[in-house]
């Protein structure tokens, strides 16, 4: 994050990321090639059960401007074009999918020395409006979102966070849905290879009163080539998932999630491969 307090996203990452990132419990793949003059193509394809989705992603970068078309399984094309550093720290640009009319909106992001903001609005006569700020500096943050439905007048969701970050340490807490759970994460860097990660959430559940949530999670770096993680709560979920490295920027990821109060149901697995050549 450096000396700037980074986006309202970036409160609590680094546990989030522990916690929740690789973990894959379908069966997904992405083959990125790229040619000489920097334009890529990127496959992507998940199958869930008996489904199937896909999409076929081309990306350009010429100058500061960075242009994405892609064409998913349903028959959408989806283009975005972002303008990059227009001045120090900002970058702009628009987004949206044929024939959807209504899925159009431009947004901007801004990071500076004490703050970071982001924002889009729909491009359609009643759009939604979403804002996201944070401030601080050396590590130390505190920020908010928003988003606002001009067509009902409403806000539709409101969260709030505060937290610190080092090298190797960083804490959070956020207040998010509205008021109705709270979340303080912990992440520690034990060693270069080894960190740990631990997330406490205490959520409104309807007609249920309150609930609390503990999980914990580790990662540990085997080799230059191969990562272990596994996560646990209170409520008997246990995961883990073995990546590895097997060429540059190509991983293939295995993940597994079993119940431990319902083992008479199967485990999940799922399989994730990445291929870059």
């Amino acid at each position: 994050m450096g000396k700037g307090p980074g986006l309202f996203s970036d409160i609590g990452k680094k546990a989030k990321d522990l916690l929740t990132k690789e973990y894959t419990y379908d069966q997904k793949f992405t083959v990125t090639t790229t040619s000489p003059n920097g334009l890529a193509f990127i496959t992507s394809g998940t199958k869930k059960g008996d489904l199937f989705a896909g999409d076929l992603k081309s990306e350009y970068k010429s100058g500061n401007v960075r242009t994405e078309v892609k064409v998913d399984t349903a028959s959408k094309l989806w283009v975005t074009v972002v303008a990059e550093n227009l001045t120090n720290g900002l970058t702009a640009g628009f987004s949206g999918a044929l024939p959807d009319n209504k899925s159009g909106k431009a947004d901007f992001t801004f990071v500076h020395e004490y703050i970071g903001l982001t924002g889009s609005i729909g491009l359609t006569a009643n759009p939604k409006v979403e804002v996201t700020a944070a401030v601080g500096h050396d590590g130390k943050s505190v920020g908010g979102e928003i988003t606002y439905d001009t067509a009902s007048g409403t806000f539709t969701r409101y969260n709030a966070g505060v937290g610190f970050t080092n090298a190797d340490f960083s804490v959070a807490a956020h207040v998010v849905d509205k008021g109705d759970t709270y979340k303080t994460s912990v992440y520690h860097a034990v060693n270069p290879r080894t960190c740990v990660g631990v997330e406490i959430a205490h959520a409104k559940k309807a007609g249920q009163g309150r609930e609390n949530t503990f999980t914990a999670g580790l990662a540990h770096r085997l080799d230059s080539l191969t990562t272990v993680k596994g996560k646990l709560n209170n409520l008997g979920m246990v995961a883990g998932l073995v990546q590895h490295e097997w060429r540059p920027k190509s991983t293939v990821t295995i993940s597994g999630e079993v119940d431990t109060k319902a083992l008479d149901k199967s485990a999940k697995i799922g399989l994730g491969l990445a291929l870059k050549p």
